[in-house]
């Protein structure tokens, strides 16, 4: 099977990169054809025991993006000391879902009947992602993985099942002109070692 070549594949895994809510054009929406295509594109990850543990919430429509933005922004006031707290984070906060096309929450199901190690679960959610991020990039859209200190309680706001957790919040969104960063790697050979015989 060769309908993917493997430079052009190399490409766009060369070309991901974390791409911001500030950085996207947040007039342009994203369809929801398009995340589905992404989501099915996650939905390939490798799993061990076909556990297939990834979940997402989507929030598409701005009013959903605006409650979420409401809620992230109330943690943040409500969980930050007077002297910490800062009005500009706090208004980041509550407009960064807004600025984003869609913003998606990435959840682990923990296979109930515990058959692999957990970390093996989380590893295979985050190669969901990754596959979720290469399709974004793929298409142009930016992605941007983040971990907010609030993700602990946001899985009860999410009303998440028992045996599910929250692990992140994933925004997407069209960049604007410009905005797409250039990629700094140190030289995989200093990550490598080599043994021929």
């Amino acid at each position: 099977m060769h309908d993917c070549p493997a430079e052009a594949f190399s490409r766009i895994l060369r070309r991901r990169r974390a791409i911001y809510p500030a950085q996207y054009d947040s007039d342009r929406p994203i369809p929801a054809e398009l995340v589905t295509e992404l989501l099915e594109d996650a939905n390939q990850a490798p799993t061990h025991r076909h556990t297939e543990p990834w979940r997402f919430v989507v929030f598409h429509g701005p009013a959903s993006r605006r409650r979420l933005g409401e809620w992230l922004a109330e943690w943040y006031r409500t969980h930050t000391s007077a002297d910490a707290f800062s009005e500009k984070k706090y208004e980041k906060t509550l407009r960064k879902p807004l600025l984003s096309g869609c913003v998606l929450a990435i959840a682990m199901q923990r296979d109930p009947q515990a058959r692999v190690p957990e970390w093996e679960e989380l590893a295979a959610v985050a190669c969901a992602v990754e596959n979720l991020w290469l399709s974004a990039t793929a298409r142009g859209l930016g992605g941007y993985w983040s971990t907010p200190p609030s993700i602990h309680d946001l899985a009860a706001w999410l009303q998440l099942p028992e045996g599910q957790r929250c692990v992140g919040l994933f925004y997407l969104g069209w960049p604007r002109e410009g905005m797409w960063p250039e990629g700094k790697r140190s030289p995989v050979e200093e990550k490598v070692t080599w043994f021929e015989e």
